[in-house]
């Protein structure tokens, strides 16, 4: 019989009760006992409505408090020695700091998961690093669903992408030497996993949908026979991209079953299927685990048909990846247009459409002709909905000339300008946008937004925590000041809000890293911004103070990036429109006097192909929208964007192909590692490296400040240094934000003063 199955499912819960659990143990007002026991409760919750739902085989590992690549890394030992913990006792208060650093030790670096938005942490790589097996924490897991009696399926990262996923701390050495202890403590795991009673693991390697050199395909031929020794039945998942490459590969390992994305991907199954080995399990990613459009139910199951034709029994049908990119439940959303939420579908919905899938298989289509003819009917209307195209937007795209996204001219024309009338000292500092999202802020937007207060004492609020923020600025002594944005929800879902073409829902949570959700904007139509969304709240700012405010917006990549977009029209396509949309908004607050404006394009790295083939297309497109954004200000008006947690060596020619005046980036839990890119690569305009990590909650020492910026004008000429923390501050505390920021200005002076008498 043929199974369904899922890679993974969304841990934060309906209604995120993971955060606000984990949440409340970081405040001391829950102690350890009480994290694991609602831990517990909502993973139990979760396995129990994918029994409900008809699921053959449930996951069991993916669950985690904070990260699955963490989480890999306490299995077989690895964790970083700076923290001097001990990884077989580690305490609760131990895993978060491994996330979040302390006062000794900062945090582990985090990056995007593959081209998600999705953050991990990232493992450390030492010549002396070692592995030893703790399978404690799983077992406890696959112990609890059999409790249930859960068909448990332990996923675990693969070997080989946890060693690619980490990074080498030292010059020259190469992480693969590490593979064989690894591999030895792998062995234990299945080990113990199968004294446990478990039939079948799951390996997750998704580095198979990069372009690995031949040394890393050689070391998966070799360790896979190695693992297969286990009398489990090992499940190697791959996702995110076309793996056929390595199909010979792939079909001869000596594993009980292969699964691959066909949504992302579908152009890879025919070479699999011929040839493919009898005794081996095919699972098929046939429902979008990364977006939220309704399955096309008719296709979907007409392409099961033909694998079962061919495949029979040893066929099992799952999402194309784990769902934990994927809102929880559409049930949930009672406000959204009618039209619109038939259009869609979260996790639940995507387990219910597995379920259809497979009794049809088994029963024949006439079993599911209500919920084809539904699907069938939802898809007509998404398609005819006038809703969805505007020929206004058409005709804008249509009129744009060769070479409108381009400033009239160069930078060190540009540069001279803005410094006529900017007059900012050596290492100008500034923050990248955002200031505590206090509790008290968190309440007067949610109580306007239901109608509690009026729009004049919504307005009053925010434009005194306006003045707040530009006074304490003033008080620190920061060159260029922002206003806070106290105002905003989410970088993205605020102007989503604004625009056109965007819907939002209530729960569609989803994690980003950690504690941290974001509820993504759905993209379904042409975009349009219909009036100003920033201006006014800008210009109060400024006439607060003589000091330059930098207008704040997020670039179009990053709104596409981190929206749930349409699937009907190319990526590109829709991140013009975007562009559009803000470029209108920059050139009004230029009009409105704000001459300093930062356009955030965080996600133009985890937008990039995993196929190095199809990089230049995607950078091209990329470019062109971060540039048409901007396009016809004055050489005056100085253009920031920020970028963060990305590794960015290897596109450095694209990111200066943006042409901004200024780049802020994220360096800090590297040690200022990715700045070097920067310097080696000669960057030509202006940069501002994160001299401390604002996701942790430790207040820096200003002798670590002063390591890193000088590490950092070991590479970047003073005059086009600035002096910036990491990220936004949103998430942080004011004690906290006030003492780092003074920490970093205090430092910053002092070097003024030493370049001043040394030049």
């Amino acid at each position: 019989m043929s199974h369904i199955h899922l890679l993974g499912f969304p841990r934060i819960g309906a209604r995120r009760e993971l955060k606000f659990l984990v949440e409340k143990f970081w405040n001391n007002e829950i102690d350890d006992a009480a994290l694991q026991a609602g831990a517990r409760e909502l993973r139990q919750k979760h396995w129990l409505l994918q029994k409900g739902a008809g699921l053959d085989i449930s996951p069991v590992g993916d669950f985690s408090l904070y990260d699955q690549v963490l989480d890999a890394q306490l299995l077989v030992g690895a964790i970083p020695r700076r923290f001097g913990f001990d990884a077989a006792k580690l305490s609760p208060a131990q895993y978060f700091q491994l996330a979040r650093g302390n006062q000794s030790q900062h945090a582990l670096e985090m990056t995007k998961w593959f081209d998600t938005n999705y953050h991990y942490l990232v493992p450390e790589w030492h010549a002396d690093s070692s592995f030893a097996a703790n399978p404690a924490p799983l077992l406890a897991q696959v112990a609890e669903a059999q409790a249930l009696g859960i068909h448990a399926k332990p996923v675990l990262v693969g070997p080989l992408t946890l060693l690619w996923q980490g990074k080498a701390k030292q010059a020259g050495f190469d992480r693969l030497t590490l593979l064989p202890a690894l591999l030895a403590a792998y062995q234990e795991l299945l080990a113990a996993l199968h004294g446990a009673g478990v039939q079948w693991v799951q390996l997750d390697e998704p580095i198979l949908s990069l372009d690995l050199p031949q040394a890393w395909l050689d070391a998966l031929a070799d360790s896979y026979p190695q693992l297969a020794h286990s009398p489990l039945k090992l499940l190697l998942a791959t996702y995110f991209g076309d793996v056929s490459a390595h199909a010979a590969l792939l079909k001869a390992l000596p594993v009980a079953g292969l699964h691959l994305d066909l949504v992302r991907a579908p152009q890879q199954l025919p070479v699999f299927l011929q040839g493919w080995p009898q005794d081996k399990v095919l699972s098929a990613g046939l429902i979008d685990g990364r977006n939220i459009w309704r399955a096309d139910l008719d296709a979907v199951l007409q392409q099961a048909e033909a694998l079962r034709a061919q495949l029979g029994d040893k066929l099992w049908l799952a999402p194309s990846c784990s769902l934990l990119h994927s809102p929880f439940d559409l049930a949930q959303e009672i406000q959204l247009d009618v039209d619109l939420k038939s259009w869609l579908a979260f996790a639940v919905q995507k387990v219910n459409e597995l379920k259809l899938v497979k009794r049809g298989l088994l029963q024949g289509r006439d079993s599911i002709g209500n919920e084809l003819a539904a699907s069938n009917f939802a898809r007509e209307q998404r398609r005819s909905n006038p809703r969805i195209h505007r020929a206004d937007v058409a005709s804008r795209l249509a009129a744009l000339q060769p070479g409108s996204d381009r400033r009239a001219s160069p930078y060190s024309l540009r540069a001279a300008a803005q410094e006529s009338w900017l007059k900012l000292p050596l290492l100008p500092t500034t923050t990248i946008g955002s200031f505590p999202q206090t509790s008290e802020i968190r309440a007067t937007r949610a109580a306007f937004k239901r109608g509690e207060i009026d729009a004049a004492n919504y307005e009053a609020a925010m434009k005194a925590e306006i003045e707040l923020v530009i006074r304490k600025q003033e008080v620190l002594d920061i060159d260029v000041l922002v206003h806070g944005e106290a105002e905003r929800n989410d970088m993205v879902e605020y102007f989503g809000e604004q625009l056109d073409g965007f819907a939002f829902t209530e729960y569609g949570w989803v994690q980003s890293y950690g504690s941290r959700c974001v509820k993504p904007p759905l993209i379904y139509g042409d975009v349009v911004r219909p009036q100003p969304m920033t201006v006014s709240w800008t210009v109060y700012a400024q006439s607060l103070t003589p000091r330059p405010v930098k207008g704040m917006l997020t670039g179009p990549v990053t709104i596409l990036q981190w929206s749930f977009v349409r699937n009907d029209l190319p990526r590109s396509e829709v991140c013009r429109q975007i562009a559009l949309a803000i470029n209108d908004e920059v050139l009004d607050l230029e009009n409105a006097g704000i001459k300093v404006i930062q356009i955030d394009e965080p996600a133009v790295r985890e937008g990039l192909p995993l196929k190095r083939g199809d990089r230049d297309a995607y950078l091209a497109w990329a470019g062109e929208a971060f540039r048409l954004s901007c396009a016809g200000v004055d050489d005056s008006t100085q253009i920031h964007t920020h970028m963060c947690y990305s590794e960015f060596g290897d596109i450095l020619p694209a990111i200066a192909a943006l042409d901004a005046d200024v780049i802020t980036i994220e360096t800090s839990r590297s040690d200022m590692e990715l700045l070097r890119d920067f310097g080696s690569f000669h960057y030509p305009n202006e940069i501002g490296p994160g001299v401390y990590d604002i996701h942790s909650p430790r207040i820096p020492a200003e002798r670590e400040l002063e390591n890193l910026l000088a590490k950092a004008l070991d590479v970047i000429p003073a005059r086009r240094l600035w002096v910036n923390p990491d990220c936004g501050l949103k998430t942080r505390g004011w004690p906290e934000v006030e003492a780092a920021l003074q920490a970093m200005v205090n430092v910053t002076k002092r070097l003024r003063q030493q370049l001043t008498a040394t030049a």
